[in-house]
């Protein structure tokens, strides 16, 4: 199966950052790629889109796709420091446990990002309302077809093309065929989320006050810790403030194919309250003043051995579900795609299985680690058993304790696949002053 001009062609399901950054990688392999997304438009400042941070290899991959390189710079806050706090419940004081000034890392609201991608590509390789049903790899594995419901009216249509892309999400359909009795691992805690949009209050006591008491907002990745829970807040452009807090709690019951979940005034009420229990007043304020907060179910999985069959290919949270402490998820998702293109490209559509066989190989190693080690972090910082060790005391903990809670202890941190060594760095230092 070709697509126009003799191009191979993937469909690529899943319109999120992965599929998106899948869409872009491909592109540029010179492949025809068709995204299936069951959303009808495009987001425009999705309520539910949080924060996230970026690293320096996915700033440099991202701006390899863009028209306007520094399109990315302008649509996102520099993140140069990350610091990890002890708060102390009782007296509402914090102090610093650990502070590094080398964290070359970007802000990003969700929605930003996704809009900066999406316009960066052609309209018509998006096929929104669309509602990924099934697919079936042919006989002499040489083409897949897919088939997808039109939402908007209840037809079914049939996709054929050389290479499926599974980029739908933690719970990934796609994956469930292959691995049957694959089961997410829940944390032992949720995260309740939240975006504060101060463009109009940019004077009032709560934003002076939490400027005051977190003096680096605007380029600090801040973490709160204390007893059995810890909070992550940055600011965002354009006059937002994101935070997380993540709460000890039994497995809910989810529903449904997602992991976020709307949440009643009552709900919201009593988490305020609870707040105000733990934290510094200025973050309370914070978290008040916060419309429509929303509560995320934290899972990850043990790593995945295979992350393709045939003609099939995992990327994102589809091959490697994660828990979000050492800000990877949208990182790996952009590597994966950019490896994936990569190692496409090396082989040609005639060699398919040597390529994802490539990028399995140069992936899988890598992601299992970070999963595995931002398991370990969530874990410390909730204060939760670990083998071998007391459970972390951020009151107590002494300062090697203390250095685990760095991001820059995240395996491979730094590292750069061969593959993409070619990738012009258009970032310097100063630019993200």
């Amino acid at each position: 199966m070709v697509g126009e001009g003799g191009k191979p062609k993937a469909v690529i399901v899943g319109g999120s950052i992965a599929g998106i950054s899948c869409a872009h990688a491909l592109t540029l392999a010179t492949w025809d790629v068709l995204v299936l997304e069951k959303t009808y438009s495009p987001p425009t400042g999705s309520p539910t889109g949080a924060g996230l941070g970026l690293n320096s290899l996915s700033q440099q991959i991202i701006q390899s796709w863009l028209p306007q390189p520094q399109l990315l710079h302008n649509n996102t806050l520099p993140l140069t420091i990350d610091q990890n706090h002890a708060t102390d419940s009782e007296k509402k004081v914090s102090r610093t446990l650990t502070r590094d000034e080398s964290f070359n890392f970007r802000a990003a609201h969700w929605a930003d990002l996704h809009g900066l991608l999406y316009n960066a590509l052609p309209p018509n390789i998006f096929l929104w309302g669309h509602l990924f049903l099934s697919f079936q790899v042919a006989d002499d594995k040489r083409s897949v077809k897919v088939k997808a419901k039109v939402l908007g009216t209840g037809k079914v249509i049939e996709i054929v093309g050389d290479l499926l892309v599974a980029a739908d999400g933690c719970l990934s359909s796609i994956r469930q065929k292959y691995l049957p009795d694959f089961k997410l691992r829940y944390s032992g805690y949720c995260a309740w989320r939240g975006v504060l949009d101060f463009s109009k209050i940019e004077n009032s006591e709560t934003i002076m006050g939490i400027r005051k008491a977190y003096h680096d907002l605007g380029k600090c990745l801040y973490f709160d810790l204390a007893s059995g829970a810890h909070t992550v807040f940055y600011e965002l452009l354009n006059k937002k403030l994101n935070w997380i807090w993540y709460v000890n709690q039994p497995e809910p019951e989810v529903k449904g194919t997602s992991v976020t979940t709307k949440v009643n005034s009552d709900m919201i009420q009593k988490m305020q309250q609870e707040a105000e229990k733990v934290w510094i007043p200025e973050l309370v304020k914070v978290i008040k003043e916060t419309k429509d907060p929303f509560l995320n179910f934290i899972y990850d999985s043990e790593p995945i051995g295979k992350i393709f069959w045939d003609n099939v290919v995992l990327v994102g949270d589809a091959a490697h579900p994660t828990t979000p402490h050492c800000l990877r998820s949208t990182n790996m998702s952009i590597l994966d795609a950019a490896v994936l293109g990569k190692c496409l490209e090396k082989w040609g559509a005639e060699k398919l299985e040597s390529a994802l066989e490539d990028y399995q190989l140069i992936r899988q190693p890598v992601t299992s680690k970070q999963v595995l080690h931002a398991r370990f972090v969530g874990r410390i910082k909730q204060g939760l058993v670990l083998p071998d060790q007391e459970p972390f005391n951020p009151k107590s903990a002494k300062p090697e304790d203390c250095e685990k809670l760095l991001q820059r202890n995240t395996p491979f941190f730094n590292d750069v696949p061969l593959s993409l060594a070619s990738i012009p760095s258009s970032i310097s230092p100063s630019e993200c002053l």
